[in-house]
Formats: structure tokens, C-alpha cells, sequence
């Protein structure tokens, strides 16, 4: 018999704690919790203070009568799931069904489970937090009201299967609004002037600025382009002025939930989802051979950017060994917090950095890898000292025309040695060079490219981006952004173009609707004022039943005029301009868990399906039969194959292009880099210059 039993959520986590912890302690997954609201009512009394009907979740029973029976030969348990509002919840759950008191001190919590971590927390257990419990209570009783009250509105109104939810009904909405501002914009002309100049033979670009004696000149149209040329004088330049400065600058913090979620999508190409599910594994333990299974990263739901002082010591013993004293960070930085941080844990960093990416190649897979490599290089800048830049700024006048050129060069790389944070946005080039140039200095014209632009519409929403927003407007939390990006896809709210979310006619209904209906709910001060209230109830600041209670007053007088007024909505099917080959009925597009397909309108008398294929306009290089289409693997990344598959077999993850090869006749393909396309022939090494 063991004296003490632990119980944590999951298995990979109980293995790894109980060969910490020694012999005396046997360790139990939980499997997440095994208490909850019914799945098939409301379970909420919401005439008696919004009481919940607790029971045990289906197909959890077994788990729980082994947890009761190990509960009952252990001394003392220790409830021990994971470190935030839904762990503590769990634990409370726990505890209440094996009679375990919970002002005792039963509840365990680390940051990250390596030996030292653990046996420091269960030398310090404590109370389950029941303001931490509330919170994640209060927030559950409001998806439930919100879900269960609104959903069979939309089954009954629109068609079965719909959903709606706080954060998520926000989320389409932010892609819906962005939709109406890129359809609303209207493009604007702008003409730019670049200039191939050389200083001897070194070569540099220069811009049109402006006019001499004036502020910064805007070119609206071929006209003013055309005016400035004419009071240009031939092909000699002359500096001006030179303004040389340095400039110093600072590493990214180490990772918050969303900003991992944000750069693995930039960096690894990963969905918010895989990154969180690949972050889970890592954090519970990866069997290392002899070492055993240890947990490579801290908790991974957090939203603080704040390090231990043993990690920052850590930190900088592995700096001065590997790279010298000079790139320790001097100075401690103060990392700019964010307005509704709970700041609860630590940021998310390696649990040691010295087992560098290099030592775990053997041990992981090649996505676990990739997200620790990211993981660990980040925290390990995050502790170096800032980079320091030489900027170069040069005005050069021609005529009546004064041209800017700019320059930096790296003096000092700091922590851009190890690492450099991506961007959503255009990139400016860190070692761009200019020639040594001095006032009074003539330079020569080699080229002169005067470019017609437009102005581009507001972007749509990447991932990455729409995390970033919902954090930045306080909706939702670390844990929430995963599971709500994957919900509106899933019920086909949105769908993915080139990474990029579009809405679908069926999202528009539903937005429509809701924002016709229920205002609040679609409302983003509303839902950032309703999180701050969750976070009021775990600081222990207002009790759970006020925020509830101020929230039903208004939304049940909503529900009750929806439930009158909503009209019946039907969504007809588009169709899809030809007949089935089976039956002669014409085809139309349905909207399926995969997107959109075409289905036979005889349905269920014939149940013909296909997918839907787009031309590209290029003949198959194989079969010299069949055209190059478009289609969409089970993961929903784009290839491109021959028409006649399975005849011809031609498959291609790049987009065949309809030229051929200057060079040697062959197939010519658009192959993807991380910012931008480059042509390039399949057959021999032709390439194209990349294109933004």
C-alpha cells in the first residue's frame, strides 16, 4: 500500500511525476475531469443563484470508482492537475467525490515537471483556491446559458448542427467586419521613384522623397511622376546631407500562449491547435533513454512573459559559456505587461536551457523539435544583450529632386545571433549596406524605375493575426484560442484561403442574426468587460452569482424576443451549373465538414457526390491529356494533379505554371518561400527571381 496518492490529469504526466516522487507516492491520471454539466440539458437552476448540476461525465465512472478505491487504502492525496482555473476546478471536483476536505492542504501545483520543481511544490501544499474555482465556474455557467439557450434557436431557425458561443461568435465577427472593410475599400494610385545609383563601382537604391524645400512629396498619378522627372537634371546625383546614428535593439520576451501560437504559425507554418497539442507533450515529459521522461517546457496556458531568477541564472551561465560575457544582458528589462494578464506563471521557456535542441535530436519527433528548437532559441534571447545597429541616412539631390537612400549595418549582433522575432508584416532588412558617403559627394545614375502602385486593402485574418487580435481586445484567454479557432471552422462558419480566414455565406447568416438578436454577445467591449469579471472573481473581488446575474437580466430579455421574433431562415443550395451523370438532376454546392463539395439535388434518391475541382490552364506534363487542377488533401493543403487521376498519376505540391523552361522545354512551377514565390524548372536549375 502507498502512503500517498497524487492524482494528476493525464497519464504521461503520472508516469513521469511518480518516478520523481519515489515509492511511497503512487501516482493516478484523472484523464481531465470527471465531473461536469450534463451534456443533453441546460443543468443550470437559474432561479435558484445559477446552482449547477454537477454529474459524472459519461464513460467516466470506471475512473473514478479507481480513484475512490486508491483514495480510500492512501494516508493523505494530493490533488495535483494543472495550474490554472480549470486545474483547480478539477481538483475541487476531485476532491468533493473522495470526501477529501478542501481547506486541507491537498492541492499541489508546479510550473514544470522536472525532480526539483516537484519536490519543491509538495513541500508547500495548500487549500483548493475556491476564488480560482469560481472563476472557471462563473465562465462555464456562461457558455453553458449563452450555448444551450442560442443553438437550438439556430437549429430550429436556420438547420441543425449550429452553434454559437461568447468568444467564438466575437471571432467570426472580427473575420466578417474585416471581410466588409476589404470588399467597402477603394484603391488608391501612388507612384514611387527608384534610382540604381553608383558610387564607383559599388551600386545602391535611392527613393524619390520630395522637392526641394518642400515636406515629403506624395505622387498621386502618372502626371506628378512625370513633373518631377522633367525638374531632374541628367544622370548626376549630389549628397547632401549624411546622418549616421546608432541604434540599439531589444530581444522579443520569451513565449505567452499566444504569442507561441502566433510564431510557430509565422515560423513552423503550425495551427494553433497542433502547436498547443505538440506544447502538451513536451510539457508533461519526452522519454530521454537513460535520463528517463522528463518535461522540456514550463506550463504552456499562460499570458505572463515573467522568468524565474534560477532560469535567468541558468540563463546566463549558458550565455558567457557559449558566447562571451559581452552578449549577457546588462540591464534588467522591464517587459511590457499586458492590461489583462492574470500573470499567474511563468512565461513559457525551456525547463533546462542546457539541454540545447542539438542534445534531444534522437528523442523527439521532427514537429516536437522543431517547436522546442523555437522555444528554447527565444527564452535564450529573450536573456542576451540588445543588438546594436549602424544606420546610415542619405539625401542625394538631382535637379530640383531630393532622393533618400538608407542603410544599416549590424556592429553589435546581441541576441540576433541566436535569434530574430518574424513578423506579420514586411520585413526591413537588417544588413542593408551603402557605400561610405560624404557630403559634397557626386554619385552616378544607372537606372531610374519610376512605378505605378495601389493601395491595398486591410489584410485578412491569418491565425496568427486574429490571435493576436482577440488577445490585444481582452477576449478569451491563453487556453481559449485554440479550441475556438477550431470550432469555427468546424461547424464551416469560415473557411481557410491560402491561410487566410474567409466567411461563408452561412457565418453571415448567423452573424446577422445574432447581431440582430443579441447585440451583447457579439459585442467586443462586452465580452472583454465580461472576462475582466471573471477575473475579478478569482481575485476574490466580487462574488461569482453578481457576474452571472448582471449578465441573465438583459440576455434573458433577448432570448424571449428572439424566441417570438427570429424568422425562419432558409439556406438554399447554389447551383453548381451542371447535371448529374447518374440521374440528369442538376448539381448543386452543399457545405460539408471539409468545405464545400457538389452533391446531386435528387438527393436521397441518388446520392451522386464529387468534389470541386478549379483548371489552373496548364495541360498535364505526363499524359499531355488530362489538365492540371486543383485539389485539397485530407489536411486541407493544397496539390495540384492531372484530371484523368487515377489514369495519370502527375502529383505536385507546387503550382505548375502554363510557359515552359527557356532553358531546357521543362515543367515550371511557383514553389512557395517563407516570404514570397520563386519560379523555378523542375528538369534542370533554372530559377526566377523570388517575388514578394
Amino acid at each position: 500500500m502507498s502512503d500517498f496518492l497524487v492524482i494528476v490529469e493525464s497519464p504521461a504526466k503520472a508516469k513521469t511525476i511518480e518516478r520523481y516522487l519515489g515509492k511511497k507516492y503512487k501516482v493516478k491520471a484523472s484523464m481531465g475531469h470527471v465531473i461536469d454539466l450534463p451534456r443533453s440539458q441546460t443543468g443550470i437552476d437559474v432561479e435558484n443563484g445559477f446552482q449547477p448540476k454537477y454529474i459524472t461525465i459519461r464513460g467516466k465512472g470506471p475512473v473514478l470508482k479507481e480513484l475512490k478505491t486508491a483514495a480510500k487504502k492512501a494516508k493523505k492525496v494530493y490533488l495535483a492537475a494543472d495550474p490554472d482555473r480549470e486545474g483547480e476546478a478539477i481538483a475541487w471536483h476531485l476532491a468533493h467525490s473522495l470526501g477529501v476536505d478542501t481547506e486541507s492542504e491537498c492541492r499541489v501545483v508546479f510550473n514544470e515537471i522536472t525532480k526539483d520543481a516537484i519536490k519543491e511544490s509538495f513541500k508547500h501544499p495548500r487549500p483548493i483556491n475556491k476564488d480560482l474555482v469560481d472563476a472557471q465556474q462563473a465562465r462555464r455557467i456562461l457558455d453553458r446559458l449563452v450555448g444551450y439557450n442560442i443553438s437550438p434557436l439556430l437549429w430550429k431557425k436556420v438547420k441543425k448542427g449550429l452553434s454559437a458561443g461568447r468568444v467564438q461568435s466575437v471571432a467570426v465577427r472580427l473575420i466578417i467586419d474585416r471581410e466588409k472593410e476589404i470588399q467597402a475599400f477603394v484603391p488608391e494610385e501612388y507612384w514611387t521613384i527608384e534610382a540604381d545609383l553608383l558610387k564607383g563601382n559599388e551600386q545602391f537604391r535611392a527613393s524619390f522623397n520630395t522637392l526641394a524645400g518642400q515636406e515629403k512629396t506624395e505622387l498621386r498619378s502618372e502626371q506628378e511622376m512625370q513633373n518631377i522627372l522633367r525638374q531632374m537634371d541628367g544622370n548626376k546625383y549630389k549628397v547632401i546631407s549624411v546622418t549616421k546614428k546608432e541604434r540599439k535593439r531589444n530581444p522579443a520576451p520569451p513565449f505567452t500562449t499566444s504569442s507561441l501560437q502566433q510564431e510557430a504559425a509565422r515560423k513552423l507554418n503550425f495551427r494553433a491547435k497542433k502547436t498547443m497539442m505538440l506544447a502538451q507533450q513536451l510539457y508533461e515529459g519526452i522519454e530521454l533513454g537513460k535520463e528517463g521522461t522528463v518535461g522540456l517546457i514550463t506550463y504552456m496556458r499562460t499570458d505572463s512573459t515573467r522568468i524565474s531568477e534560477v532560469a535567468q541564472t541558468e540563463a546566463a551561465d549558458y550565455i558567457k559559456t557559449t558566447y562571451g560575457e559581452n552578449y549577457l544582458k546588462v540591464e534588467q528589462r522591464k517587459e511590457k505587461k499586458q492590461t489583462n494578464a492574470q500573470d499567474a506563471h511563468e512565461a513559457v521557456r525551456p525547463t533546462s536551457t542546457y539541454r540545447d535542441p542539438n542534445s534531444l535530436k534522437d528523442f523527439l519527433s521532427r514537429d516536437q523539435l522543431r517547436l522546442y528548437k523555437l522555444i528554447w532559441e527565444r527564452f535564450l534571447a529573450s536573456q542576451m544583450a540588445q543588438a546594436v545597429m549602424d544606420t546610415m541616412s542619405v539625401d542625394l539631390q538631382n535637379g530640383n529632386a531630393i532622393f533618400r537612400a538608407n542603410g544599416s549595418k549590424i556592429k553589435f549582433p546581441g541576441f540576433m545571433k541566436l535569434y530574430v522575432e518574424g513578423s506579420d508584416d514586411q520585413v526591413e532588412e537588417i544588413n542593408k549596406m551603402l557605400p561610405d558617403l560624404n557630403e559634397g559627394d557626386e554619385v552616378f545614375q544607372k537606372d531610374i524605375e519610376p512605378k505605378q502602385h495601389f493601395t491595398q486593402p486591410p489584410p485578412r485574418y491569418t491565425e496568427a493575426r486574429l490571435v493576436k487580435t482577440l488577445e490585444e481586445l481582452g477576449i478569451g484567454r491563453p487556453s481559449t484560442y485554440a479550441p475556438t479557432l477550431d470550432t469555427i471552422q468546424k461547424r464551416s462558419y469560415v473557411s481557410l484561403d491560402n491561410k487566410r480566414f474567409v466567411p461563408t455565406e452561412l457565418g453571415i447568416i448567423i452573424n446577422e442574426i445574432l447581431m440582430e438578436f443579441f447585440p451583447e454577445i457579439l459585442d467586443v467591449e462586452f465580452t472583454a468587460k465580461m472576462e475582466q469579471g471573471l477575473d475579478y472573481i478569482e481575485e476574490g473581488k466580487i462574488p461569482w452569482v453578481r457576474v452571472l446575474d448582471e449578465f441573465y437580466k438583459d440576455f434573458k430579455i433577448h432570448l424571449e424576443k428572439a424566441e417570438k421574433e427570429m424568422q425562419e431562415v432558409e439556406i438554399k443550395d447554389e447551383p453548381a451549373g451542371e447535371d448529374c451523370e447518374n440521374c440528369g438532376h442538376p448539381m448543386v454546392f452543399k457545405m460539408g465538414r471539409y468545405g464545400k463539395f457538389m452533391a446531386c439535388s435528387n438527393f436521397p434518391d441518388c446520392r451522386n457526390t464529387k468534389p470541386i475541382v478549379k483548371e489552373i490552364g496548364v495541360t498535364c506534363p505526363n499524359c499531355k491529356e488530362g489538365t492540371i487542377v486543383e485539389r485539397k488533401s485530407k489536411k486541407k493543403r493544397l496539390f495540384y494533379g492531372c484530371s484523368r487521376f487515377p489514369e495519370c498519376d502527375f502529383l505536385s505540391w507546387d503550382k505548375p505554371l502554363p510557359r515552359s523552361c527557356p532553358k531546357c522545354e521543362g515543367l515550371l512551377v511557383e514553389k512557395k518561400l517563407k516570404k514570397g514565390v520563386q519560379v523555378q524548372c523542375v528538369s534542370c536549375d533554372y530559377k526566377e527571381e523570388p517575388q514578394s
